[in-house]
């Protein structure tokens, strides 16, 4: 697996997964464009600074980047315990725009790969309603769309995860048979990331302490990295339009 030659855009690039997907990439060859609101601590080829719940942040942070983009981490993401509406905007809608612009930058054999999560597993459940968020046509349809049919307060992060597997699913043959990218979703169990705590504050330390018996434990934020950079990587050259747990076997235990 190597990036020489290539160019790579990360999200969220400051902390976390994001982080040490750029580290990955970088020591492969990758020349690695950083976006996150938050400074970087690590070192990168370019950085862009963008509030990626903002459509117009997103545009400004595009005409930043290079004419010619290889592979796209979607790495970027809120917690359930901010506000609904960031939640819509970053986990979903923010990202469903930047990937549908820079994979106008983007030739043929690249790869876009997007952070779902395990808690998204019950997407079929709600599958009309994904269908129907992802075929609205841009950031201000499918806020409109989540005005007019709002989801459930209580699962809110879990819907919009549930969303972005949807659109990914659905999406990432036509955008393959047209364009040769690939688009793929990693899901992700419990991280240790900064974050993990607000993980806990929105599924109670009850639903945390029942789930604990299923893992051996959460995972480090390296261990989703690798993966991200494999399904980006022409090692992965024939896998799109998958969701890939990576949740140390919880998805199993489902069954």
């Amino acid at each position: 697996m190597t990036f020489h030659g290539k160019t790579v855009v990360v999200t969220g690039v400051s902390s976390g997964i994001g982080a040490d997907t750029a580290k990955l990439m970088r020591l492969q060859g990758a020349r690695v464009i950083g976006i996150d609101r938050n400074s970087p601590t690590l070192s990168l080829d370019g950085f862009v600074r963008a509030d990626l719940s903002e459509k117009a942040a997103i545009d400004d942070a595009i005409a930043m980047l290079p004419d010619h983009v290889d592979a796209l981490a979607n790495i970027a993401g809120v917690p359930g315990t901010v506000p609904a509406d960031t939640v819509a905007r970053v986990n979903f809608l923010g990202l469903r725009h930047l990937t549908l612009k820079l994979i106008e930058r983007m030739p043929e054999g690249a790869a876009v790969v997007n952070i779902s999560s395990a808690l998204g597993r019950q997407w079929a459940d709600r599958l009309p309603e994904h269908r129907a968020l992802a075929e609205t046509p841009s950031f201000e349809a499918g806020l409109a769309w989540l005005t007019d049919y709002p989801p459930p307060q209580d699962t809110y992060y879990q819907y919009m995860k549930e969303a972005l597997i949807v659109w990914t699913l659905t999406q990432s043959q036509k955008i393959y048979l047209e364009r040769g990218i690939r688009v793929n979703c990693v899901a992700p169990g419990a991280v240790f990331t900064p974050i993990l705590g607000n993980f806990v504050q929105m599924l109670g330390q009850d639903h945390v302490a029942k789930e604990a018996g299923r893992v051996k434990r959460p995972a480090f934020s390296d261990e989703i990295a690798s993966v991200v950079a494999f399904l980006c990587s022409d090692a992965a050259r024939g896998i799109s339009g998958v969701n890939l747990p990576v949740d140390g076997g919880l998805s199993s235990t489902y069954i």
